[in-house]
């Protein structure tokens, strides 16, 4: 019975980390989508941007579950502030609106400050859950080829999302440029390290390099 119910448990955290995944890689390409059906076609500026749009609910509600699922979480002993910490920067980047673009009021653009710090903070813990705790191994077992595997696309994804982060603050800091924003840089880097995210959770709940049934 104790072995059976601890089956349930494990299915349950696996079926949980697949969902994260999977709103993670849906989320850009929902939002432009919905926008697209629904008001007009175009991208935004950025992925916060779509908080402006008709598809509000979605942007909100998107992080806020996945902020919920990073509280959930857990690892190894020892890693649960970690997704307290990736579910309060997740909420907040949520319910801390971008600044909007058209004449914002300093109240806005207090707010928007708060967004940008809870967005960094925010991506900072989804590349340090790649790196770190989703690399981890019980040190009583040794790991499987499948687990090594895992291990490498845990990295990959980690460090795209670190260099996502890298060249959106590069973007911040020099010199604006009217022809590379009007491809909107911002929105496919934060695409990207998005989906960098819920591939690496993906693969944490095993609906892809899964470990191979034993016998």
């Amino acid at each position: 019975m104790a072995q059976q119910s601890n089956d349930v448990l494990v299915r349950c955290y696996l079926t949980l980390r697949k969902a994260v995944g999977i709103i993670g890689i849906s989320l850009p390409f929902v939002l432009v989508i919905g926008k697209w059906i629904f008001e007009s076609p175009g991208i935004q500026n950025s992925i916060s941007s779509y908080y402006y749009t008709g598809m509000r609910n979605i942007f909100v509600g998107s992080l806020c579950a996945i902020g919920v699922f990073l509280f959930s979480y857990r690892g190894y002993k020892g890693d649960g502030p970690a997704g307290i910490l990736a579910c309060i920067f997740s909420i907040g980047v949520a319910l801390f609106p971008a600044t909007p673009e058209m004449q914002p009021s300093d109240l806005a653009k207090t707010v928007g400050t708060f967004h940008l710090i809870f967005a960094a903070c925010m991506f900072l813990m989804l590349a340090y859950f790649s790196l770190f705790l989703f690399t981890k191994t019980d040190p009583t077992q040794t790991p499987t080829p499948r687990k090594l595997e895992r291990n490498i696309v845990y990295r990959v994804c980690g460090w795209v999302i670190l260099g996502c982060i890298l060249v959106m603050f590069l973007g911040g800091i020099l010199p604006k440029n009217d022809a590379i924003n009007a491809l909107h840089p911002t929105f496919w880097l934060e695409s990207i390290a998005i989906v960098a995210f819920g591939v690496s959770w993906l693969v944490k709940g095993e609906a892809i390099l899964g470990d191979l049934p034993q016998g």
